[in-house]
């Protein structure tokens, strides 16, 4: 392994942390979830964020054929995530006060599948991370001029970070919560509800946009 191996995983890595501590939908989804279902939770979500996020890069280093061509792809992508974002801020709201937590599914296949698609649809609905991670894979290619194996260390490390990063934060949360009293969690559920509606309201904006453009 040569130095450039051990530049690609450092510089991965740190883009990885850098990526995951922006303040989004998925950072107040992982500090809800697990203050009020455990870090487990968390984890559950992470996953599924891992999973959207392995897609979205190989996509961007294979190319775009892989994408199905169909008509108005974008749109409903768009229009699907500012619905449930929209829909699951609104619901955090008004639920934001401290109360008993919700029944979760008895099976432990449901639990995991219920936070993973959590973590899955925040990230998959929204279109800048698709397009964050096909700028990142032109910048190792064109400017790092990292071949395949270097690009692929850089995103394991970046994924690795990710998860790493956000099962901290997950399990922190928890740990924190006994310190917590009930108006300082309410006003936390009610940040992550306005950064849901926030971020669908943003979503809708952007497809208005390109449709007052395109007449």
């Amino acid at each position: 392994m040569n130095w450039q191996f051990w530049e690609a995983i450092f510089l991965g890595f740190s883009s990885g942390f850098v990526m995951c501590i922006t303040l989004g939908a998925v950072f107040f989804a992982l500090i809800r979830n697990s203050l009020d279902y455990g870090w487990t939770s968390g984890l559950r979500i992470s996953l599924g964020v891992i999973i959207c996020d392995s897609i979205f890069i190989f996509v961007a280093l294979t190319g775009t054929s892989f994408i199905p061509n169909f008509p108005y792809f974008d749109t409903i992508l768009r229009l699907g995530g500012a619905i449930f974002l929209t829909i699951m801020g609104i619901n955090t709201i008004r639920k934001a006060r401290v109360q008993e937590t919700t029944a979760q599914p008895k099976r432990k296949f449901f639990r995991f599948l219920k936070y993973f698609s959590i973590g899955f649809t925040l990230n998959a609905t929204n279109p800048a991370n698709f397009i964050i991670w096909v700028s990142v894979s032109a910048y190792v290619k064109g400017v790092l001029k990292y071949a395949l194996d270097l690009r692929i260390a850089y995103f394991a490390a970046c994924l690795l970070a990710i998860f790493l990063t956000q099962v901290s934060i997950a399990f922190f949360a928890q740990r924190i919560k006994r310190f917590l009293n009930e108006n300082v969690i309410m006003w936390i559920n009610r940040v992550s509800g306005c950064v849901f509606v926030g971020t669908g309201v943003y979503l809708l904006y952007r497809q208005l946009e390109i449709w007052i453009m395109g007449h």
